[in-house]
C-alpha cells in the first residue's frame, strides 16, 4: 500500500490534536514531521512514540517552520496540513504557496473532523484573536454554571511546553498541582485564575483521554479556547469573543470568521451582522482595577508588563497595565528594549511592533530569569503587572509593583446567562 506522506505545520497545540484524531493509527498515512513556530524551544524536539502510536516507534520529529521546503524535498511530502491559528489569512496562504511551490498539496482540516463529541453538555468559549477577553468570559460562564448547581470541568486549549509524555493528560485543582507540573508563566496565566475561582482544569495533548477524564467529574464541559482556534469539543453553545480594539481582525485572521472607541465597536457589530446574522450578540466590557493604592502611579516612571502572546503574535500594542498607567497619571511609560536581555531581547527583535511595555514571556525558567533581569535593568520606579497572574509569586524582582486586574462586565441584554438558559445549560429546562 502506498502511504500519503504528510507534514503538519503547527505550533505545539492544534497540530498534535489533528494528528491524534485524523492520522494516528492509520496505515494509509505517514506523518514525516511537524513544523513549529510562535512558541520558543519546541522545534528540535520529538513528538514521543508513546503519544504517536505503534506506527511511529521513534516518534515524529518537530522541526523549524523555516525548513518547510527542505523537509518537503527530503521526505517527498505529498501533503502539507496547516494546523495553527491567530495568523492572517495572508500568512496561511503564504505557507500554502510555499508548499505548492515545493510540489506538495496544501490542506486545512474541517473543524467537524477534529471535534470530539462529549457525553455531557458543553460550552465553547473562543475568540477572534488572542487577548480579546476570552479568559474572563470563560470564568464568568463557569461562575454562572456553578451558581446553577453544575459541576464544571474546564478544558483548556493545549499548552504543551514541557515533557510531552507526562503532559498527555493534566488535571489542575490546586496551586500545588501547578508546581508539580512545573507550569510555565504562560500556562499559569491560563490555569491559575480558574483554580482561584474553584474551577477544575484539564489540559494536555491527548484530548480524547482528557475529555473522558473530565466527563467522570463534571456535569458540564467548558472549552476554554486558545488563540482564535476552533473548539476541540463539539459545543451545545459556542461563544465567540470579538475585539473592538482590533476591528476587522475578525475577518483577517485565521480562523477568525468561524474599551474601545465607539467606531471600533460599531465596526465589529456591523461585521457580525453582515457575516453571521443569526448570532446572538452579548455586549461586555473588561474594566480594570488597580490592587492597592492607584495614587502611587502618579508621577512615576512606570514599566507596564502585559500578557506575552497577546502582544507578540496577537499584535496588540497595549493592555490593562498601560491603560491603568495612563489613567492614573504616570509620568512615563518605559520602553524596556535597551534593558532587555537574552530571550526577551530576542522577542523584541522578532516582534518589533510591540509598544512601550514588557511582554511577560515565560516559556521556561531561563526566560523567567531573562524577564527578571530586564525588569531590574529597566530603571522603573514602579511596575504595573497586567498579566492574569501575580508575577511576584514566580519572579522575585527588586522593584515596587502593583497588579492590575480585570473582569467581564456585561452591558445591557441579552446576557450570557440568557444565552445559556435558551440552550438548556442552566435554568428550569437545563439538560443536566
Amino acid at each position: 500500500m502506498t502511504r500519503t506522506r504528510v507534514l503538519i505545520a503547527g505550533a505545539a497545540g492544534r497540530d498534535f490534536h489533528n494528528f491524534n484524531l485524523v492520522y494516528r493509527g492509520r496505515d494509509e498515512y505517514e506523518v514525516v514531521a511537524f513544523t513549529a513556530t510562535q512558541i520558543p524551544d519546541i522545534a528540535g524536539r520529538v513528538y514521543p512514540a508513546e503519544l504517536a502510536g505503534e506506527l511511529y516507534p521513534d516518534g515524529i520529529p518537530i522541526c523549524p517552520e523555516d525548513e518547510l521546503e527542505e523537509l518537503i524535498a527530503r521526505h517527498e511530502v505529498d501533503e502539507v496540513v496547516f494546523a495553527y491559528s491567530d495568523v492572517t489569512h495572508e500568512h496561511v496562504m503564504h505557507i500554502g504557496s510555499r508548499a505548492l511551490a515545493a510540489d506538495a498539496s496544501f490542506r486545512l482540516i474541517a473543524p467537524a473532523d477534529t471535534m470530539l463529541t462529549s457525553t455531557k453538555p458543553s460550552v465553547a468559549i473562543c475568540a477572534v484573536r488572542t487577548g480579546s477577553g476570552k479568559s474572563q468570559t470563560t470564568r464568568h460562564v463557569a461562575a454562572l454554571l456553578r451558581e446553577s448547581g453544575k459541576r464544571v470541568a474546564v478544558l483548556r486549549h493545549p499548552m504543551p511546553y514541557g515533557d510531552l509524555t507526562k503532559q498527555a493528560v493534566q488535571r489542575f485543582e490546586r496551586y500545588e498541582d501547578l508546581d508539580a507540573a512545573e507550569a510555565t508563566i504562560e500556562e499559569r496565566e491560563e490555569y491559575e485564575p480558574h483554580i482561584a475561582e474553584g474551577n477544575l482544569v484539564f489540559a494536555g495533548i491527548d484530548y480524547a483521554a482528557i475529555l473522558d477524564r473530565a466527563e467522570q467529574e463534571a456535569d458540564v464541559i467548558l472549552w476554554d479556547g486558545g488563540n482564535n482556534d476552533t473548539p476541540f469539543v463539539k459545543p451545545n453553545v459556542h461563544i465567540v469573543v470579538v475585539d473592538p480594539h482590533r476591528p476587522g481582525h475578525e475577518l483577517r485572521s485565521h480562523p477568525g470568521e468561524s474599551s474601545a472607541a465607539q467606531e471600533g465597536i460599531d465596526a465589529v457589530l456591523d461585521s457580525i451582522r453582515a457575516n453571521n446574522p443569526g448570532a446572538r450578540i452579548v455586549l461586555a466590557a473588561s474594566p480594570f482595577a488597580v490592587e492597592g493604592d492607584a495614587a502611587e502611579i502618579a508621577g512615576k516612571r512606570v514599566l507596564a508588563i502585559e500578557d506575552g502572546p497577546t502582544l507578540t503574535h496577537g499584535e496588540m500594542t497595549y493592555g490593562a497595565a498601560v491603560l491603568a498607567a495612563k489613567a492614573n497619571g504616570a509620568a512615563e511609560l518605559i520602553d524596556p528594549r535597551s534593558a532587555a536581555v537574552g530571550s526577551i531581547a530576542q522577542t523584541f527583535e522578532d516582534y518589533p511592533n510591540v509598544g512601550a511595555l514588557l511582554p511577560a514571556m515565560g516559556y521556561g525558567r531561563k526566560q523567567m530569569d531573562d524577564l527578571k533581569a530586564t525588569i531590574e535593568a529597566s530603571g522603573a520606579e514602579l511596575v504595573l503587572i497586567g498579566t492574569p497572574i501575580d508575577l511576584r509569586k514566580l519572579i522575585d524582582f527588586d522593584v515596587p509593583a502593583l497588579r492590575v486586574t480585570y473582569r467581564l462586565q456585561e452591558v445591557g441584554e441579552p446576557t450570557l446567562a440568557d444565552v445559556l438558559e435558551e440552550h438548556g445549560l442552566i435554568g428550569d429546562k437545563a439538560l443536566v
